[in-house]
């Protein structure tokens, strides 16, 4: 696989911020709660303070869904609640350029894969640190990783509010 990163665990809200670190303590990624307006909206930045990402929940949806944009403001891609599963929950991505990752496994206790193009491109786990509130994410190398902490910290969101 690839490179392994630290994340907190569901203790985001509007407003609150907090550091991705990988696996040896580098902090890689700021996850900023901001205020502004009324749906959530988190922005993703690099260690120098600049934004590789916007993460935004859609309001007013059938199903709940957050938008992931670019630095440049494009959307790239939308993580949303499958419609008919009936047996447990399953999210997917909706990438803006027609692709979709699929993302299986058990979002509630965060051991899940997210696969794309017949790809393993990441696997998220609690099992690998030991530290209270978080979990991992390990990233396949070549894959977008601000994009796949992006998808993780909506999921983690989704989840959260499906409870």
């Amino acid at each position: 696989m690839g490179r392994k990163f630290v994340v907190k665990e569901r203790l985001f809200a509007v407003g609150d911020d907090y550091w991705v670190e990988d696996e040896h303590g580098e902090k890689c990624f700021l996850v900023d709660g901001k205020v502004l307006r009324m749906r959530d909206t988190f922005e993703l930045q690099d260690p120098a303070g600049n934004t590789v990402a916007t993460i935004r929940e859609k309001v007013l949806t059938v199903r709940d869904a957050m938008k992931i944009e670019n630095a440049d403001g494009d959307v790239v891609a939308t993580v949303r609640k499958k419609l008919f599963t009936p047996f447990h929950d399953k999210y997917h991505v909706e990438l803006e350029n027609g692709g979709e990752y699929e993302i299986h496994g058990d979002l509630i206790d965060k051991e899940y894969t997210v696969k794309g193009g017949g790809h393993h491109l990441a696997e998220v786990s609690r099992k690998w640190f030991r530290i209270r509130d978080t979990y991992g994410v390990e990233i396949a190398d070549g894959v977008d990783v601000p994009l796949m902490i992006a998808v993780a910290v909506c999921l983690d969101r989704l989840v959260e509010h499906n409870d």
